[in-house]
């Protein structure tokens, strides 16, 4: 489902923010080498992630859902000096593309990559973090949140991307679509979670942000 018509969509982009030459180049490789290359975060979606970013100006950024790293250089740029970056991905055969991205920018040494299932690392990391990122496999949703928030702090802000899931949770819901499903509950339970503050963004395919308490 198209949200806005392209004509909008362009004006949009055109209006904001010019995306950075390093993330052209980053989004013309994800486009030639790798497969579904339509998960990249993109121009107008990074630059909100960017702004977001420095508006809070975190220490410390957990991502969980790497890809090529487009997400993580936008979160990179609102990092404090002496702030570090950790990402997550289970897709170890992207690692190199992203750190080849990674160390091409000023973030490199403060971006943190790790190949593994989130839900296994995440309670290892000592830290408290600032700002979450969710942008990984649906159904982990709820699990992820679950676990990000046990290592933030009242103030921390948790985004959530595609949660309007191309327009399909304002649709029939088939009995076999079981990403949905999940995303309908993850929507709800975000809505009435004491612990923290949500709006859902209509910003590409959703964007939820949330302030924990």
């Amino acid at each position: 489902m198209h949200f806005l018509s392209p004509l909008l969509e362009n004006y949009i982009a055109e209006h904001s923010e010019n995306e950075p030459q390093l993330l052209q180049e980053l989004t013309k490789e994800t486009h030639l080498k790798i497969i579904q290359p339509r998960m990249i975060t993109g121009h107008f979606q990074g630059r909100v992630l960017s702004a977001l970013s420095k508006l809070i100006n975190p220490t410390n950024i957990l991502e969980i859902g790497t890809y090529t790293g487009y997400s993580a250089l936008c979160l990179a740029e609102g990092l404090t000096k002496e702030g570090k970056l950790h990402t997550i991905d289970v897709n170890e055969e992207l690692e190199d593309i992203q750190r080849k991205y990674f160390n091409k920018s000023n973030y490199g040494k403060q971006i943190i990559q790790h190949i593994g299932d989130a839900l296994d690392i995440i309670p290892h990391l000592d830290i408290r973090f600032d700002l979450v990122f969710i942008d990984a496999e649906k159904k982990s949703y709820d699990a992820y949140f679950e676990a990000a928030l046990q290592k933030t702090k009242p103030g921390s802000i948790i985004l959530s991307d595609n949660v309007l899931w191309s327009g399909k949770v304002v649709e029939p819901l088939s009995p076999k679509d079981k990403a949905t499903k999940v995303l309908l509950d993850y929507n709800k339970k975000l809505k009435e979670d004491p612990r923290v503050e949500t709006v859902l963004l209509p910003i590409r395919d959703g964007l939820t942000l949330c302030r924990v308490l």
